[in-house]
């Protein structure tokens, strides 16, 4: 018997492919923070190399053009992530007597957040943005430095100093040594052969301090470049 359309009853009936498709992709609302969100995503899971605005809109099921009404540019969408990811950051409350040790304990958490985030560290680097996390760190490390008794000039030049200190090793921990598809121990241990084949002659002070150079490993010479940063600093006077 077939049913009149009044008594219509599409239970049990599939719905067409292109239907299904369509329904199984939720958009995400656009806005300022899903534009971040999702290409803080992209980044993680595919690199630096795959972030763009297109990427980033069909990570959201939108159209590239649409996100420029929220984000300016690709440039603009580096800094809003380096803001956000800048939230992350661990700021203790400022102790006077220990500071020199608080100025390690955060530069200890910048490294964290840059490794915690693929290719972060490479794109943070010849940029300078600014927003409401990076302003709070900044705020942070002048609080801390003018308590202490370092000079404001010092201080300034220090902020950037140290953000500048850790990008860079945080760069050099997560790309390939000297451009080569080799890790980085093996590097070192193909660098270290390398000085050591060196004639005594002409390079006695390498050959004489080959091991102090080669054998640190990186957790040593992070450690050693903040005691030098924050050693400098005491050594200021007003």
């Amino acid at each position: 018997m077939v049913k009149s359309p009044g008594n219509y009853d599409p239970a049990g009936i599939p719905e067409p492919p292109w239907r299904q498709q369509r329904t199984a992709r939720t958009r995400t609302p656009l806005s300022r923070d899903a534009i971040v969100n999702a290409a803080i995503e992209v980044l993680d899971e595919e690199g630096a190399e795959s972030l763009s605005m297109r990427r980033v809109a069909e990570k959201l099921g939108a159209g590239a053009a649409s996100l420029y009404w929220h984000v300016p540019s690709k440039a603009a969408l580096i800094d809003l992530i380096l803001d956000r990811v800048g939230g992350e950051l661990v700021l203790p409350e400022p102790e006077p007597s220990r500071w020199q040790e608080q100025m390690k304990e955060v530069m200890r958490s910048m490294r964290a957040v840059l490794t915690r985030h693929r290719d972060l560290a490479r794109l943070s680097l010849g940029r300078v943005p600014v927003g409401p996390n990076l302003v709070r760190s900044l705020e942070w490390q002048l609080a801390v430095m003018r308590g202490a008794g370092v000079p404001d000039r010092v201080a300034g030049l220090t902020a950037d100093l140290m953000t500048l200190f850790v990008g860079a090793f945080a760069y050099e921990e997560a790309e390939p040594p000297m451009g080569e598809d080799v890790p980085h121990e093996q590097m070192a241990s193909m660098m270290t052969d390398y000085l050591a084949s060196l004639p005594t002659e002409r390079f006695p002070n390498i050959l004489q301090t080959i091991d102090r150079v080669m054998k640190p490993g990186r957790e040593d010479r992070f450690e050693f470049g903040m005691d030098v940063l924050v050693r400098g600093l005491a050594s200021y006077d007003q």
